[in-house]
Formats: structure tokens, C-alpha cells, sequence
């Protein structure tokens, strides 16, 4: 997903302390303004991993985390903010770690309010930060985190921001193409095309894709680019159309296309697919994690289409403890902010001074959260275990699962690396 997408896409009940959460012998604390303690969650779904024996928690101090938000910022940042505190407060209580203390720093959703934060913070104990949100954010906020040499797991999709100690944990483009390129090989598909919008994220995802198809065996035959007004998409789409035409008449016809498109483009968008005769039972239709939104199958040339994504499962029983505690759905982007707070307390169970240490947070054999497995690269960008799903009317269905475990080191590929080279999200 592109940058718009993510950086703007992954305050209940006031008063309580931390010191009262102590007293009530709850599951763990909360901190800081606007926070409250929530009722019994439902079981999580979502284990810390295994560590090596400890000292019993009532012996031991509280490890504190600092959660970065834009909570005072206007409009749809706010709201995000929002959901990903309450997704990260959902799970330190499920996850039941009296010693863990989440306290919540507003950025205001500048860099100034995010480098504020970021030292009151660090000055406040933390030993680890999630959030901010913005690339901006995260980039201020990072020049005191590094100085101090406190971890920061982050939110932006923006890769130019990771590395040197700042992890992201949100879908980051172009990740999800070779997942969905190497099972369309498997499949038998050899000629491949793409339909990709004309942003920073379409060079992204264009450059992924040449390299997954050369890696694959493939061959590209096309890659058309469209704008994201309507009668811009229209010369592309024929164009693509005279490409499947000229390779059927060649005896190699087009087996794929890869259309890296959402919510928005895609009502518009693929009705142009039988407008212009593009036969959907013969060229399988691919997308990238942008497919995965509700309803996708109401796009009836999608039908059938295959896509990336994390198993719907872990989603649906995530959104369902989410209403039964907030009383309304969480976005998206709300799983992120569940599964950063998981990993901080499955790491919280090590001794001071080896809890979120790079070599704890890149460990390669990762993390299980709400939205599948998942590693961080010493890089600072995230790996994630993907399903490939198949679009149908009434939701997905799962036709390869998604990896149970990783196998080799948490690094980038070189053919990774150049694939993303000089393009920042």
C-alpha cells in the first residue's frame, strides 16, 4: 500500500494511573492522559513467545513501554490514533503482564510534538517506544531515541525512515508482489502483465514485479500505468487489451495481470476489464494487499482474482474481541498497533538490559500476531507470512496458506533490495 494509504489510513474513560492499576491487581497498566482499564477481554488468539525462565513478576520492576500518537490531531489522524491505543491497550490486557506499564505520549502530529514526546518518553523510562505515526513524526522523534539508544517500533510505511534501531511495523509496498508472483508460477502462469497506478507506489510495486516475474521464470509482456481519474484509465486498460490480443495471435497468450489497486480505483477500474473484452476466465486477474477490503468480491471481474494477504481468520477474531470491548469495529490498521504492543510483551519477559535489544526484536524465527507471522529485518523494515487468497461474493477463500514459520535470516535478499532501490514509499 502507498504511503497516502498507510501514513493516513495501521480516549476512552479518563483518570486512572498507573498506580491504580496496580492496586486493583489488574492484568497490567496503562498510562497517561486519557486512558482507562478496560473489562475482561476475550481469550487472545495471539501467544508471547517462549522465553527463558525469569524472576516471578511480583518480584520483579515494571518495564515500561511509550506508545507515540497523534491523539489531539484533527480528522481522520486523530481517529487513527485513536483505534491503534486502544488496539495496543486490548492487548496488554490480554496478555495479562502486571509488570508492563503502556503510557501514551501525543505527538500532536508534527515533528516538533513527535520529538517532544520522544524525550518526555525516554526521560519517563522507557525502554521501548511504538508509534509515531508519520514518516515526519518518526523521523524527529528518532533523533532523541537514537540518542538514548531506546528501540522504536513504528508505524509508518515510509522506508527511507527505518534503520539504526527504528523498526516499522506496517504493510510496506511491494513486500506482498513476490508472494503473489512465485504462487501464480506455481500455478502454471509464464506471460505476465500489470496495470499499476502512476504514484510513488506504483514504482514500487512496478519494480518488485519485474523482478518476482524474472525470478520466477516469467516473462512481462506488458506494464501499463493509469491515473486515478476515471477517463485516465481508460487508454491503459485498451492498450493492455491489444497486448492479450497480439499474444493469443502469437500462440503464447497472456496468462496474468497484475493490478495493484483499491477501494478507490477499483469500482472504476475493473469494469474496464469486460468493457474492453478482457476475458477474466482465461487471464487470471492478481492483485497486492490493496484487494484485501470488505467487499471486494461486489467487483464481480475481481471474482476469482487471487491476492496476498494475511489469513481472514486472525482479522475476524481480532475485530470481534475489538467490538465486544469498544463497542464499535476497528479500522484496519487497528491489528498493527495490537500486535507491536504483543511483541513488546513477549519480549518484557527477559531480564533488564535484553528485553529489545536488535538481536530480541530481529530474531529469526518471528513473532505470531493478529495479522500472521511476522519478523523485523536488522534493516528496520518488517517481514510478514502472507496467504494467497481468492476473491469470492460473499469473502475470501484461502487457497495456500500462510507460512506456519520462516525460514532463513530475518536480512533482505539482493534481488529484494534492488527491487526497492531508490524508491522511497
Amino acid at each position: 500500500m502507498g504511503q497516502a494509504m498507510i501514513e493516513l489510513i495501521p480516549n476512552w474513560v479518563r483518570g486512572l494511573t498507573a498506580s491504580m492499576c496496580a492496586g486493583l491487581a489488574l492484568g497490567a497498566c496503562v498510562a497517561g492522559s486519557g486512558t482507562n482499564l478496560l473489562g475482561t477481554p476475550p481469550q487472545a488468539n495471539v501467544q508471547p513467545a517462549n522465553v527463558s525462565p525469569e524472576t516471578p513478576i511480583a518480584q520483579r520492576q515494571s518495564v515500561k513501554v511509550a506508545l507515540l500518537l497523534p491523539l489531539t490531531k484533527a480528522g481522520r489522524a486523530g481517529q487513527v490514533a485513536k483505534n491503534l491505543k486502544q488496539a495496543g491497550e486490548l492487548a496488554l490486557f490480554e496478555f495479562d503482564r502486571p509488570d508492563v506499564v503502556l503510557f501514551t505520549k501525543d505527538t500532536k502530529g508534527t515533528p516538533e510534538g513527535a520529538r517532544e514526546a520522544a524525550m518526555e518518553a525516554v526521560k519517563n523510562g522507557a525502554e521501548l517506544i511504538i508509534g509515531p505515526l508519520f514518516a515526519d513524526s518518526v523521523r524527529a522523534a528518532s533523533v532523541i531515541t537514537r540518542s538514548a539508544r531506546v528501540p522504536m517500533v513504528a508505524f509508518s510505511s515510509d522506508r527511507s525512515v527505518a534503520g539504526e534501531n527504528v523498526f516499522l511495523m506496517s504493510f510496506l509496498a511491494g513486500d506482498d508482489v513476490a508472494r503473489i508472483v512465485n504462487y501464480a508460477a506455481g500455478q502454471g502462469k509464464r506471460r505476465f502483465a500489470a496495470l499499476v497506478p502512476k504514484t510513488p507506489y506504483g514504482q514500487i510495486v512496478e519494480r518488485t514485479f519485474r523482478n518476482s516475474v524474472a525470478q520466477s521464470g516469467g516473462q512481462v509482456l506488458a506494464v501499463e500505468h493509469f491515473p486515478l481519474d476515471a477517463n485516465g484509465m481508460l487508454a491503459p486498460v485498451k492498450r493492455l487489451k491489444a497486448v492479450e490480443k497480439a499474444s493469443a495471435a502469437r500462440g503464447e497468450p497472456l496468462d496474468a495481470i497484475l493490478i495493484p489497486a483499491g477501494q478507490r480505483a477499483m469500482p472504476t477500474l475493473s469494469p474496464l476489464m469486460p468493457y474492453f473484452s478482457i476475458d477474466t476466465t482465461k487471464v487470471k486477474l492478481l492483485g497486492t494487499g490493496d484487494w484485501d477490503y470488505p467487499n471486494v468480491g461486489a467487483e464481480k471481474p475481481l471474482l476469482t482474482g487471487w491476492y496476498p494477504a494475511p489469513d481472514p481468520k486472525g482479522w475476524r477474531t481480532f475485530s470481534q474481541r475489538y467490538v465486544k470491548t469498544y463497542g464499535s469495529p476497528p479500522p484496519r490498521i487497528a491489528s498493527i498497533g495490537y500486535d507491536a504492543v504483543s511483541l513488546a510483551v513477549s519480549l518484557s519477559r527477559n531480564p533488564v538490559g535484553q528485553r529489545f535489544t536488535p538481536a530480541n526484536l530481529t530474531r529469526a524465527s518471528g513473532f505470531a500476531g493478529v495479522d500472521g507471522l511476522f519478523r523485523l529485518r536488522p534493516d528496520g523494515t518488517v517481514e510478514r507470512g502472507l496467504a494467497v487468497l481468492e476473491v469470492q461474493r460473499f469473502g475470501p477463500r484461502v487457497l495456500d496458506p500462510a507460512p506456519s514459520a520462516f525460514g532463513g535470516s530475518a536480512q533482505f535478499t539482493a534481488a529484494q533490495t534492488r527491487a526497492i532501490d531508490g524508491v522511497v514509499n
